[in-house]
């Protein structure tokens, strides 16, 4: 699996949002409460910006009348028809084993995990004979 870098941290604050673009894909990028998330900026019912989206709570209720609203910002929903998705997993909260956006796995390296990385590196032996460059192969 490929590594892509996104931003430093501190350029996406808890409560905001990225959109980027890898590999031809457009993908949103949440910081809830320093917790990331990306999920495809694609809806899949007619195709509106998820980033453009709002975060929401889960209403729930036990009997009627009696709502509570729960995971404050991890629902996102759609701009324009208000379909909602779980942003940890990209289910759809109406009908979730049908309906899905893509959830990508995100996360925090440090710059020196970048910067070793599992780099493999040919080196050649060479030598200057006379004002050349000689390389051996």
């Amino acid at each position: 699996m490929a590594r892509h870098v996104i931003a430093p941290v501190r350029e996406i604050e808890p409560g905001s949002r990225r959109l980027v673009h890898v590999k031809g894909r457009d993908i949103a990028v949440f910081n809830i409460g320093g917790t990331f998330y990306a999920v495809s900026n694609t809806c899949p019912h007619e195709g509106a910006s998820l980033c453009k989206g709002v975060l929401v709570g889960l209403a729930e209720a036990d009997l009627p009348g009696e709502i509570r609203l729960t995971r404050k910002g991890e629902m996102l929903r759609c701009p324009w028809h208000g379909w909602e998705f779980d942003i940890k997993t990209g289910k759809s909260w109406c009908d979730p084993r049908r309906v899905r956006v893509k959830s990508y796995d995100v996360g925090v390296a440090g710059g020196g995990e970048l910067v070793e990385g599992p780099y493999e590196v040919e080196t050649f032996e060479i030598s200057v004979e006379d004002n050349y460059v000689v390389l051996n192969l």
